[in-house]
């Protein structure tokens, strides 16, 4: 993908955000210009209603620069799909000014406590690991009402949100995936919605796809697709190595047939990452909704990962001692992968176990229907 003003600023940052724990305002500005937190808000408030596949190339583009701001970026989209769930009145406060409105959120597990309150909820609570938290202008977060134990989403101003600084994984780093903190907020009805609504989609008609979907048949594929990003850029950054003159012997390191091997294995399993998530959104974005599409769709997603890992893995595990530095592009790009693929969205064993679930299940109705014939 051409780069431009987001993936420049983005990749002249991205050892910075590394470092740091934080994407700098400048990336933050030139991510929110890009129109990723507009990406599913609705048109009338401005915002794109766009489509899953391009959300794909948005952010795998955006991962190539910085893994960091691409997992950020992805998730003020997914975010702003979420609070197009919100009642009218609800939706005009987030987005009656403009629709690029930065959205964090912790949503599972649910946590805190709500207490019902005259025209709304006292909201109390700790959530952890809330990406881009600290330049969110809103936060949604799920906690269960007291009274009758329904889990709903809230949405609280970035203001109320107090950020404590816990964040300090392997990867992803530049996130600032810190815990947000509310302290007996009140959250008006119309800044709330069900999170049983979130997890089947909304049912009104003549809503956009983006809308209708239930989070579960995309998800996978979108917090994936920083993921994608980054190992096509780490490969990049070996192949430029690959290239170079081993020391001593002046000849070329992919004289070297573990390097030859290296790049056609680690290769393939990143173009046949891209096409499984390719084909999830398109998907995503078409077909008819079904058990069997969205256990499909998470597969695809928690292969793609394992696949991902596994090319920068070999990338990693063959390159020179100079390019395994610590503080080196491909280290960093390595961790942020392994990251993402660790995620309990692309775990492979529960998605395995959905997976298995629907297709056996329409194997043995198949198989029923065949006796009976």
């Amino acid at each position: 993908m051409p780069p431009t003003t987001a993936t420049a600023t983005a990749a002249e940052h991205a050892q910075d955000a590394d470092r740091e724990g934080r994407l700098a305002p400048e990336v933050v500005a030139a991510l929110a210009a890009t129109g990723l937190a507009r990406h599913f808000v609705p048109r009338r408030w401005g915002g794109t209603e766009g489509t899953f596949t391009d959300l794909l190339h948005e952010v795998a583009g955006v991962g190539e620069a910085c893994t960091s701001a691409a997992w950020v970026g992805m998730l003020w989209a997914a975010h702003g799909r979420f609070a197009a769930l919100l009642p009218e009145e609800g939706q005009r406060r987030l987005w009656g000014a403009h629709p690029d409105v930065r959205i964090a959120a912790a949503l599972m597990p649910p946590s805190g406590r709500a207490e019902p309150a005259p025209g709304g909820c006292r909201l109390t609570g700790t959530w952890g690991c809330v990406s881009g938290v600290d330049s969110a202008e809103w936060v949604l977060v799920a906690a269960p009402v007291a009274d009758d134990g329904e889990t709903r989403v809230f949405a609280v101003p970035g203001a109320a949100v107090d950020v404590l600084d816990t964040w300090d994984a392997t990867g992803l780093r530049g996130t600032g995936s810190h815990t947000a903190v509310v302290r007996d907020a009140f959250v008006p009805h119309e800044l709330s919605f069900p999170m049983a609504e979130l997890m089947r989609g909304a049912g009104a008609p003549d809503l956009p796809r983006c809308h209708t979907a239930p989070a579960q048949l995309a998800g996978g594929l979108m917090f994936c697709a920083p993921a994608l990003g980054a190992a096509r850029r780490a490969l990049a950054v070996w192949s430029r190595w690959a290239a170079s003159k081993a020391p001593g012997s002046g000849r070329p390191q992919h004289d070297s047939a573990a390097v030859r091997e290296t790049l056609t294995v680690a290769s393939a399993h990143i173009d046949a990452a891209g096409l499984l998530l390719e084909r999830a959104a398109h998907r995503a974005d078409t077909a008819p909704v079904t058990p069997a599409l969205v256990t499909g769709n998470q597969r695809d997603a928690a292969v793609a990962a394992g696949l991902l890992a596994d090319a920068v893995d070999r990338l990693f595990r063959t390159g020179g001692a100079h390019i395994r530095d610590a503080s080196g592009e491909l280290t960093r790009l390595w961790r942020d992968v392994h990251t993402v693929a660790s995620h309990g969205v692309l775990r492979l064993e529960p998605v395995a176990a959905a997976y298995a679930s629907t297709a056996l299940a329409a194997a043995d109705r198949a198989s029923t229907a065949s006796r009976s014939a």
